[in-house]
């Protein structure tokens, strides 16, 4: 799709390579760039992680409360990131419950619970409970499932509509995913900020009341998405029934300020132009 005034904000980015997308009520309304490209997705991987692990939920095979790791903490302390384990490592910091520690190696530990419980490979559960009900054919986990996922615009554009509109698991299931969970916890977004309240969903970050952030000034505080350290990014805004996804390939540490910048002014060009003014709320 040609001329779009927001999505051509990416021309200025100082990447390699990006692709970009915008979707309203879970359809894609606007595109640029190569949308068959296919990277690594870096932390975006946490949250198609997540949903594969709410579908092993609900078919029962796992439970959101049961036990994983040290002593007090579940499943859901580990997709919420409250689990009390480092960044990386296996031996926790702090109990569970205590304080939002981003942690790559809790979402570890959340997929080896599954492979476990399903006798599976988390990748192959993965691909079989998410990717392959999504047409999502060129996605595949090729390492830890923290930050191991290779796909591209397209896949990735797909994941989004599922989230939107979901199908692979019920309704509820998916707003107890994108809602917060153990609200009071401080915390730092890393490369963003620390905040007195750092709210987390299942998967996904909570932009609540985070100043500075990543999404835009004009953001609710219901928008929810991630970013990856390849320089990956996308929210979700329920309260505006939009959605933006930007795949970019150059590590987020070596151009955060300007993504800082560049990641807020594309959402708030985004909101201007494809933003329903009657609004849109689920």
């Amino acid at each position: 799709m040609i001329g779009v005034t927001a999505l051509d904000l990416t021309d200025q980015w100082p990447v390699p390579h990006v692709s970009a997308a915008v979707l309203r009520g879970a359809t894609v309304v606007a595109t640029t760039g190569d949308p068959g490209r296919v990277q690594r997705l870096a932390s975006i991987s946490k949250p198609m992680a997540a949903w594969a692990i709410l579908v092993a939920v609900e078919e029962g095979v796992v439970t959101l409360d049961q036990p994983v790791g040290q002593a007090g903490c579940t499943l859901r302390h580990l997709l919420s990131h409250a689990g009390g384990y480092p960044f990386e490592g296996d031996e926790p910091i702090s109990p569970p419950e205590r304080t939002r520690i981003y942690s790559n190696s809790g979402f570890s530990l959340a997929a080896r619970a599954v492979e476990a419980a399903t006798e599976m490979r988390f990748a192959d559960y993965l691909h079989d409970a998410v990717f392959a009900p999504l047409g999502m054919t060129s996605s595949a986990l090729r390492g830890s499932a923290a930050a191991g996922v290779r796909s591209n615009l397209a896949d990735t554009c797909r994941f989004v509509s599922e989230v939107m509109r979901p199908a692979l698991i019920h309704p509820s299931t998916a707003l107890d995913a994108e809602r917060t969970h153990y609200p009071t916890l401080a915390g730092i977004v890393p490369g963003v900020g620390r905040y007195a309240e750092c709210p987390w969903g299942l998967g996904f970050e909570v932009r609540g009341a985070k100043a500075p952030h990543w999404t835009g000034t004009s953001n609710s505080p219901r928008t929810f998405g991630h970013f990856g350290g390849s320089g990956t990014m996308f929210w979700i805004d329920p309260d505006l029934d939009l959605a933006v996804v930007a795949l970019a390939d150059r590590n987020f540490d070596e151009w955060a300020d300007v993504a800082l910048e560049s990641w807020p002014a594309l959402s708030d060009a985004v909101i201007v132009e494809f933003a329903d003014p009657a609004g849109a709320a689920r």
